[in-house]
């Protein structure tokens, strides 16, 4: 059964409902990367739990986060926090290291939307015909003005 709460408990939902759409849309992608990002670290750590180095640490633990960086995706610039993983591993004298495949070190960029870059400079600006470059941005299967429209 539904219940009705009057009472205010945080005024973070009250701002969250007073958002734009593209504010929320950027904030629930910051959300699901650092959620993401949180789960391929998990994973890692958990894998290599039970190496252990001579006084009996663990060789590979959780290292706090990096500095937040802005990343462009479709919707806009995210800042995101990676985590950080301290690996102490040696493997044929080369230490180790975690690379998360979410969020690589220098990306800056969404891979897609750097790949649309030039399409939208090589068709839209020289030749000034945006529509053989805009579906790049979208399915790439289906050219948005090409989907049928939803049954009502």
């Amino acid at each position: 059964m539904l219940e009705l709460i009057t009472a205010k408990a945080t005024a973070e939902p009250e701002a969250a409902v007073r958002g734009t759409l593209d504010e929320l849309a950027r904030e629930g992608a910051r959300r699901m990367i650092e959620a993401a990002l949180q789960l391929e670290v998990e994973e890692y750590v958990n894998r290599h739990r039970s190496e252990r180095d001579p006084a009996g640490h663990a060789v590979v633990v959780r290292n706090g986060t990096a500095r937040p960086r802005s990343v462009t995706t479709g919707v806009g610039p995210i800042p995101v926090a990676a985590p950080r993983v301290n690996d102490r591993r040696m493997v044929d004298g080369q230490r180790q290291r975690f690379t998360s495949a979410i969020l690589p070190p220098y990306l800056r960029r969404s891979p897609r939307l750097a790949g649309v870059l030039p399409l939208l400079y090589l068709h839209g600006l020289s030749s000034g015909d945006f529509r053989e470059a805009l579906p790049a941005c979208w399915d790439r299967r289906r050219p948005a003005w090409r989907r049928a429209p939803s049954p009502a």
